[in-house]
């Protein structure tokens, strides 16, 4: 069993769900990543989602792609990401680490490579949006490398997704299935789509795997509607936003501690 793996039965064994924090990586600067990372754990992450800047993040909302921006702007790579993952081991950060990002930037880095790096460094997953679950010479050699190097791969389902779809994603995922809460973009919400609970049992029927609900989970009352329903959330673009309005590092920590306290409260 995977570390990720771990994560989630060790919550679903205490009747809670898996929280799962994202922080784009390099965001707002290389130096303060690590220290974010510590903060995530501290507020109750049980899994930390680096987000790999792209200069075409399709699936992304505002925040998250401003946030990417700004890394790029600072130089921040792959590379630089497994850097920032080994940094965190160093710290004595335990907890999982996923990295979510593009195909293209991946596939530039090599996929082989990228997988074997990524083992070496720390890393416990890898979430790649774009990356078909169909069973395809392109995505087995993805799944053949995710196995060789222990390293997860997780899929996506979304409310849109066929049921041929939905099992493919179901069959292929490990760790985690990845559910979008809604069609679109990433971003915070004021409420959750009516569809979600009869979405979700689509879902359940597809796959063994623990299920995860992101895109616009942004409030402890949101986190609290998903008990039952899933195995874990994932918050991003309210803990980024959280990040870019605070004016220091020490508020910056503060503020994800704050928020995924609520958050992993409301899960319980």
């Amino acid at each position: 069993m995977s570390r990720i793996a771990e994560a989630f039965a060790a919550n679903r064994a205490s009747g809670s769900l898996t929280l799962i924090a994202y922080l784009t990586s390099g965001y707002p600067t290389v130096d303060e990543t690590v220290g974010l990372v510590e903060a995530a754990v501290a507020g109750g992450a049980d899994v930390i989602e680096f987000g790999v800047p792209f200069s075409d993040p399709m699936g992304d909302g505002p925040v998250i792609q401003h946030s990417g921006q700004v890394s790029l702007d600072a130089g921040m790579t792959t590379a630089g990401t497994l850097s920032q993952v080994a940094a965190a081991r160093a710290a004595g950060i335990r907890a999982p680490i996923a990295l979510m990002g593009y195909l293209n930037p991946f596939l530039r880095y090599g996929v082989k490579r990228l997988f074997a790096d990524a083992a070496e460094a720390g890393v416990d997953g890898l979430i790649v949006p774009d990356l078909p679950p169909d069973q395809s010479e392109f995505t087995d050699m993805w799944l053949e490398s995710a196995r060789v190097s222990g390293v997860d791969l997780v899929f996506f389902a979304s409310p849109g997704s066929s049921p041929a779809r939905l099992a493919a994603a179901g069959a292929a995922t490990s760790g985690f299935l990845y559910c979008l809460a809604t069609d679109g973009v990433t971003g915070a919400r004021e409420e959750l789509d009516d569809r979600l609970p009869a979405y979700l049992s689509r879902v359940r029927a597809e796959t063994s795997a623990p299920v995860a609900v992101g895109f616009g989970i942004s409030r402890a009352e949101h986190v609290a509607a998903l008990r039952g329903l899933a195995d874990g959330v994932i918050v991003g673009s309210a803990l980024l936003r959280e990040v870019g309005a605070a004016q220091d590092p020490a508020a910056r920590r503060a503020a994800v501690t704050r928020l995924l306290r609520e958050l992993k409260a409301a899960g319980r």
